[in-house]
């Protein structure tokens, strides 16, 4: 692997939920990221292309271009690059496993760190209910949601026959049913039982795009964020130490001393 002495070197970048290909994309603030940091692993955590929005316009300028020039230019530099596929790269799990020189197309990677724990490392829409299963909930509660309005209409001519005035059976359903599927998916929660039913100290994940570092339940659980709106990647150094870098906040602060300059 070729080094540069002003670069910053990490063991590990995990990075999530860049979604080339789309208009949000903060490909220039990467680009300048990747050239500034060296590592001997790049995950890559889901979201990376967004075949979603490739599909229904095309949009890849010239900085989406220089990021993928980038990552290609570190694999072949030695850099092992592991690309988790997430929902809006769903596409590419047509093709997985698929390994290219330095770069393998995955689901999950199994991760151990500096420190011995190991990590699994997955996109997470898996255990996003409303991701995973809301195409068939939209068509399902359409057609419940059409019953219940009949029902409507013959609770209410009831009601107003006993003095009542209007109530919507539909509405209340259908606002218990959103607190249920709020419960029922909540994302950290269904990560970390993900983990301790197989063995896994540990999570690193995307897709929310919230990037954080806590303990939960006794689980390390790692979310790398975004590069729509924060900007964030997670990294490991040679010692074993995890962090998150707000690369946003830097890129501002450097802005601020060439002005002050």
């Amino acid at each position: 692997m070729k080094h540069n002495v002003s670069m910053i070197k990490y063991k590990s970048i995990f990075l999530s939920d860049i979604h080339l290909g789309s208009k949000g994309c903060q490909a220039k603030s990467l680009y300048n990221f990747l050239k500034k940091h060296e590592c001997e692993n790049l995950f890559l955590v889901g979201d990376i292309i967004d075949c979603w929005r490739l599909k229904s316009k095309l949009y890849w300028p010239q900085e989406h271009v220089d990021v993928i020039r980038n990552i290609l230019s570190m694999s072949k530099n030695g850099t092992k690059v592991k690309y988790i596929t997430g929902n809006h790269d769903d596409l590419l799990r047509l093709y997985q496993p698929l390994n290219l020189g330095n770069i393998e197309l995955i689901e999950e990677y199994e991760y151990v760190s500096v420190k011995g724990k190991k990590l699994l490392i997955i996109h997470g829409d898996q255990f996003d209910i409303v991701t995973r299963y809301g195409r068939h909930l939209s068509i399902l509660g359409d057609k419940i949601y059409t019953v219940l309005l009949s029902l409507n209409k013959i609770l209410n001519y009831f009601r107003a026959r006993l003095g009542y005035g209007h109530w919507s059976l539909s509405k209340y359903l259908k606002d218990k049913a959103k607190q249920l599927v709020n419960k029922a998916s909540d994302y950290e929660e269904s990560l970390v039982k993900e983990c301790k039913s197989r063995g896994f100290d540990g999570i690193v994940c995307g897709h929310i795009h919230k990037a954080e570092i806590k303990l939960i339940d006794g689980i390390d659980y790692f979310n790398t964020g975004d590069w729509v709106e924060s900007v964030t990647a997670l990294v490991e150094d040679h010692n074993g130490q995890f962090k998150l870098i707000d690369w946003a906040a830097i890129e501002n602060q450097e802005i601020k001393l060439l002005r002050a300059s």
